[in-house]
C-alpha cells in the first residue's frame, strides 16, 4: 500500500462533495501535470491511502481521509471540447491524461499548513517544500502515521 496527498480546490470538489457522492466516490479529473499523471497511471492502486487536501482557498490544508477506489483510466474531460480540461492532442486511441476514482473515508478538522510545518517529523513532506505545486504527491508511511496520530489526538480531545 502507498499513500498520497491529493489537492482539490473546494469549489471544484471538496471533502464534503466526496462524502455526499454515491458511495462517497468521486472521479479525480483534470490533472494536467505529467508528473502527477504518472503517479496516478504508474503507481496508484485501489486501496492506497489519500490525504484529501483543500487548496487555493482561504485556509489550505488536509480536510479528510480517502482512498484510491479504482485503477487508473482515461480522463474523459480531455476529449470534451467544452471542458476547461480539453486537450486537442488527446485521442481515445492515445489518451494523454489519466484519472482514478477517490472514495472519501471521513472528514477531519482542517490540518493547516502552519500546523504541518510545526511537526519536525513532517519537514520532508513534499507539500511543505518551496515551489512544490503538484496536485498529487507521495506521502511516506511515517508521514501518514504522524498525520493520522494528529487526527486521532484531535478527535480524543473533543
Amino acid at each position: 500500500m502507498q499513500y498520497w496527498l491529493m489537492k482539490s480546490e473546494p469549489g471544484e470538489v471538496s471533502i464534503d462533495d466526496a462524502l455526499a457522492a454515491p458511495h462517497h466516490t468521486v472521479p479525480w479529473t483534470g490533472v494536467r501535470n505529467y508528473q502527477a499523471r504518472n503517479f496516478m497511471r504508474d503507481a496508484m492502486r485501489a486501496g492506497d491511502g489519500v490525504l484529501f487536501y483543500h487548496s487555493s482557498c482561504a485556509e489550505p490544508g488536509i480536510a479528510g481521509l480517502a482512498e484510491v477506489a479504482s485503477a487508473p483510466y482515461p480522463d474523459d474531460t480531455q476529449f470534451d471540447a467544452k471542458s476547461k480540461y480539453f486537450d486537442a492532442k488527446a485521442t481515445r486511441e492515445n489518451p494523454r491524461w489519466m484519472m482514478v476514482d477517490v472514495r472519501a473515508v471521513g472528514k477531519t478538522d482542517l490540518i493547516a499548513l502552519a500546523e504541518l510545518r510545526a511537526h519536525p517529523e513532517l519537514a520532508d513532506m513534499l507539500i511543505l517544500k518551496r515551489g512544490n505545486r503538484l496536485s498529487i504527491t507521495p506521502v511516506t508511511p511515517a508521514e501518514w502515521r504522524c498525520i493520522n496520530q494528529l487526527i486521532t489526538a484531535r478527535q480524543s480531545a473533543q
